[in-house]
This record gives C-alpha cells, sequence and structure tokens, in this order.
C-alpha cells in the first residue's frame, strides 16, 4: 500500500480561484471523504462494499472545489477537525 502525505499551506487555503467559475451551471460531484481520529488508516475493505461508513462523509461539490470550501465542510459535520494537529 503507498502512503501519501501533503502539505498545504494557509496561503493556498486561502487563495482565491485564478478564473471565475459558475458553479451553478456545473454537473455536481459526489465527494466521499473519510475521516479518523486516531492515527490509524482505514483499510482497503473499508471501500470496497458502498455502505455509508459511520467516518464517512458525503457531500454533492462543483468539480473543482477549492480546499477552503472542503476543510470548511468538514469542520461543520466533524468538530474535532476544527482542533488542528
Amino acid at each position: 500500500m503507498m502512503e501519501v502525505e501533503v502539505h498545504i499551506t494557509w496561503e493556498e487555503i486561502k487563495k482565491e480561484p485564478e478564473k471565475p467559475f459558475n458553479k451553478e451551471k456545473t454537473f455536481p460531484l459526489l465527494l466521499c471523504v473519510f475521516t479518523t481520529s486516531n492515527i490509524s488508516h482505514h483499510g482497503m475493505d473499508t471501500f470496497s462494499c458502498r455502505n455509508v461508513q459511520s467516518s464517512e462523509l458525503q457531500s454533492y461539490t462543483c468539480l473543482n472545489p477549492t480546499l477552503k470550501e472542503l476543510t470548511s465542510l468538514v469542520k461543520e459535520v466533524y468538530p474535532g477537525a476544527r482542533k488542528g494537529t
């Protein structure tokens, strides 16, 4: 299994999109976000069946949501995400 680590700065989060985008005229995308409050990662079997997991957030969004929009959504649903690392 490959492990990916992503580092994002506050400047990238606050940055606005480069050109205007009409989110009302674009088809939505079902985005599934899996959260965890401990160090362990989800196993691949978590994703094999389409039963919604307790740690899964499903949201319809535009095809190119900003990182700021995504983090705001996760923070609304999972209060533990507001604490930071």
